[in-house]
């Protein structure tokens, strides 16, 4: 099975070869290292930029104005804030035309904690991508959705950030990429580059096919009817393990449900949870103030109050300006899986 690192290398290449993705580039994206996270490895198109991230907006924009379908990184999400403005004139521009100019750019950026990345390598952008009117938001939480979410980015019209939870990205996923080999040995073998001495290397790229997950629709990953649990990314396993916890000791079943995509989000599999089970929890780990959650519970108080059996409530990270390198820190800074856990039971608790 595929990590997620592999699942978009793997996109990327079907990019490449069918959904005609002209560009991957940003800072160290290209040989040798094929970037920090190793996404890009052995990719046709992909070349290195300066350290400069202005510029890797800038141009990704151009590329897509002169009719290119270019696929760019920012090396982490903490430096996404110097283009804040880029993005914004992005977002504005197929909506400013009518229409009439796509803007078929993939912005990708790996966010969020997990790594013990300290303060300038461990912050999360959910939020504030949410908050770019003109952007579709993604954000897979294993490696088969990684892969469709990314064919289903570069397809697109708009422009699209591609949101990779760090922690994640050498998970391997438990569902074959469709052309995937069974053996992920095999796998490595053949698309991971080797350490050291790259020069003759290249990749045996394996008949992976078309797999496309539909931008704006989430997954309910557990079915039940106690309570509903909305998460995305990092802590959607954090939500499985836990549920399935709860199921295994006290026969209590819960829908957790996979966002997935957070701008459009899958508001009708959420409305039907919500009226099913009348109890909800969101968890993320971006910080607490002004939270995407937060968005999510004021539309399910105004749309299902009288659905409600308890306050619906959201679990999300610490308001501090970043997380320490020290473990301690970063595990008091954004929810864990016992976090997860008292959260379930305390919205179970709660008499209605």
């Amino acid at each position: 099975m595929a990590t997620m690192a592999q699942a978009v290398r793997l996109a990327l290449h079907y990019g490449e070869e069918h959904l005609g993705v002209t560009d991957v580039f940003g800072e160290d994206v290209g040989p040798p290292l094929g970037g920090v996270f190793t996404v890009t490895q052995g990719l046709k198109t992909a070349w290195n930029t300066p350290l400069d991230e202005r510029g890797i907006i800038g141009t990704a924009m151009g590329i897509a104005y002169a009719g290119g379908r270019p696929v760019c990184e920012i090396q982490f999400c903490d430096y996404a804030f110097n283009v804040l403005d880029l993005l914004k004139i992005a977002g504005n521009q197929r909506w400013a035309s009518g229409g009439e100019y796509d803007m078929p750019i993939v912005v990708m950026t790996p966010t969020g904690a997990g790594i013990r990345g300290s303060i300038y390598h461990s912050h999360s952008f959910d939020s504030w991508a949410t908050r770019l009117p003109g952007w579709k938001i993604v954000m897979p939480s294993n490696p088969l959705d990684a892969y469709g979410l990314m064919l289903a980015a570069i397809l697109d019209p708009n422009p699209v950030l591609y949101l990779l939870p760090k922690a994640l990205l050498r998970v391997r996923g438990e569902r074959l990429i469709p052309g995937e080999p069974d053996d992920p040995e095999q796998l490595s073998r053949m698309i991971d580059a080797p350490i050291g001495d790259r020069t003759h290397w290249t990749p045996q790229w394996p008949p992976v096919q078309e797999y496309i997950v539909p931008i704006g629709r989430a997954e309910l990953v557990r079915q039940g009817s106690e309570a509903t649990i909305i998460s995305y990314g990092r802590h959607l396993p954090m939500c499985i393990q836990a549920a399935d916890e709860l199921t295994r000791q006290e026969g209590i079943h819960c829908d957790v449900i996979d966002l997935r995509s957070l701008f459009p989000y899958d508001w009708e599999l959420i409305s039907q949870s919500v009226r099913k089970t009348g109890r909800v929890l969101i968890v993320n780990e971006d910080t607490e103030v002004t939270n995407f959650a937060e968005h999510l519970l004021r539309r399910i108080v105004d749309e299902h109050f009288y659905d409600l059996l308890v306050r619906p409530r959201a679990l999300m990270g610490k308001h501090v300006p970043g997380i320490g390198m020290n473990q301690v820190y970063e595990r008091n800074s954004v929810p864990q899986l016992e976090d997860v856990r008292a959260a379930i039971r305390g919205l179970l608790a709660e008499p209605a």
